[in-house]
């Protein structure tokens, strides 16, 4: 299915994955609004580059910590770029909390951002007569194996796997609602490369992967017109060896 003259709106589309999907999704003639919290030049420079690869591009602000901002996101960008026909949630934090320390505020925060905010957004955005995919980005984890480093984050992208299955109910027939769930892709922010070849020994692809992989996975969710409620792991088989190890 063509994809050319449509429109997405991609949260945390600035940076990281967010970019690269906003990047392959544009070569496909997809016109992007980049959503952002801070990082407003990153934003500026990417959309100047779709723009480049003949589509149309904007940026908006949002924190999407704060309830009330989260409400007006999805009616702002489309007054700003018009009908909407593709929602990507890929804003994330991914802040240490240790199940042994955190505490309810902070849970509550990832919550709020990691799965209220992609539910919310999306519930908003179903209601739109224009709008036709959602894709939610969680984590190879939630297959079984748990990040005990970052409880609330993990605990937030369950919650978003369920929220997924869910809206794909509830927003049928007119949006389909898919996941995408990467695995070794990126390191954590200040961390090196290394950091990430270090733990592909137990991967049965014995490789890190790349933002490019899940950019991919995306395109396919969105040009299918026959799959809902469905979770791609991008991540080199992580999750076959951890599902149930804990």
């Amino acid at each position: 299915m063509s994809l050319s003259g449509q429109s997405a709106l991609i949260t945390g589309g600035a940076r990281r994955i967010g970019r690269e999907i906003a990047l392959t999704l544009a070569r496909a003639g997809v016109n992007i609004i980049v959503h952002y919290r801070s990082s407003s030049q990153e934003a500026e420079a990417l959309a100047a580059e779709l723009r480049q690869l003949g589509v149309k591009a904007y940026t908006i602000k949002c924190d999407l910590a704060d309830e009330q901002h989260i409400d007006e996101l999805v009616d702002n960008a489309a007054q700003i770029a018009g009908p909407i026909n593709i929602l990507i949630n890929n804003a994330s934090a991914y802040p240490k909390a240790e199940f042994d320390t955190i505490t309810r505020s902070e849970l509550l925060s990832a919550i709020t951002t990691d799965a209220w905010a992609p539910f919310a957004l999306g519930r908003r955005f179903g209601r739109m007569p224009e709008a036709r995919h959602i894709v939610n980005l969680l984590d190879t984890r939630i297959f079984g194996d748990y990040d005990w480093r970052h409880f609330g984050y993990h605990a937030a992208k369950d919650l978003l796997a369920l929220f997924t299955k869910m809206m794909a109910i509830k927003l049928a027939p007119q949006v389909a609602v898919n996941a995408v769930a990467p695995g070794l892709i990126l390191p954590p922010e200040g961390m090196p490369q290394s950091y990430m070849e270090g733990l592909t020994g137990e991967l049965p692809l014995k490789k890190v992967g790349s933002p490019e992989f899940v950019a991919e996975a995306v395109m396919f969710l969105v040009q299918s017109q026959f799959i809902t409620g469905q979770v791609i792991f991008v991540d080199g088989g992580r999750h076959l060896r951890e599902a149930g190890r804990g």
